[in-house]
């Protein structure tokens, strides 16, 4: 089933409603372009059809019109030659082209009036159509715009993090080897005062460096 069932729906059709509403507007406006331009191609079809007919119509009202004519001068002619009885016949066959001439004339003017509402019709479907289509750029350039920001946020994210985890685990790795360094002091010797005093300025300024390195991976995770 289409998007539309039917001409006036697309002509009376709310485009900003109809994509608000759908999962997927950029694939929903190429669904409604492909049914508008089907659309307009029947319609025009038919236009095509409704002028071929206006024109015989015009065809067959101006050789009503010439036969109408043609009695009406028969008709003249009989009664310069005081024949009333054929001038009656030539007057009975006019009547008959009048009728008929009347039946045309109402036929032509409700085909006109289906082409000036045809004409009307296409003109809101063609409007319609350009809008899609100015939609559809914008929706491509919308969706090309956000999936690069997206992907460049990612990647700043992605190496800030990374980034912050690398220097995290080198002061883990620093700390381990400076307690390694420590432990081999202590083997085989007693631990000076001296000793003791620089172990804690090591650790005051690692523990400094850790509690500076977290703040900061805390502040960049905040901040995207």
């Amino acid at each position: 089933m289409g998007i539309f069932s039917r001409l006036t729906d697309i002509v009376n059709s709310n485009l900003n409603s109809l994509l608000d509403r759908a999962e997927d507007p950029e694939k929903l406006i190429r669904l409604i372009i492909q049914e508008m331009e089907d659309t307009l191609v029947e319609v025009r079809s038919g236009t095509v059809k409704t002028i071929a007919e206006k024109k015989e119509i015009e065809r067959r009202i101006a050789e009503v019109e010439r036969e109408r004519d043609d009695w009406q001068r028969k008709a003249e002619f009989a009664l310069s030659k005081d024949r009333d009885d054929l001038a009656r016949g030539a007057l009975v066959a006019k009547a008959r082209l009048v009728e008929q001439h009347e039946t045309l004339t109402r036929q032509l003017r409700q085909i006109e009036d289906a082409l000036a509402k045809s004409g009307e019709d296409i003109a809101r479907l063609q409007q319609k159509l350009n809008d899609a289509r100015t939609r559809e750029k914008s929706l491509v350039a919308r969706h090309k715009s956000a999936a690069q920001r997206l992907k460049v946020r990612s990647q700043i994210y992605d190496e800030r993090i990374t980034d912050a985890f690398a220097r995290f685990e080198q002061i883990e790795r620093s700390l381990d080897e400076m307690e390694g360094r420590v432990e081999s002091y202590d083997i085989g010797r007693p631990r000076t005062l001296d000793d003791e005093f620089a172990e804690l300025r090591n650790d005051g300024r690692v523990e400094q460096e850790l509690e500076e390195l977290k703040a900061r991976m805390h502040n960049q995770k905040t901040a995207g």
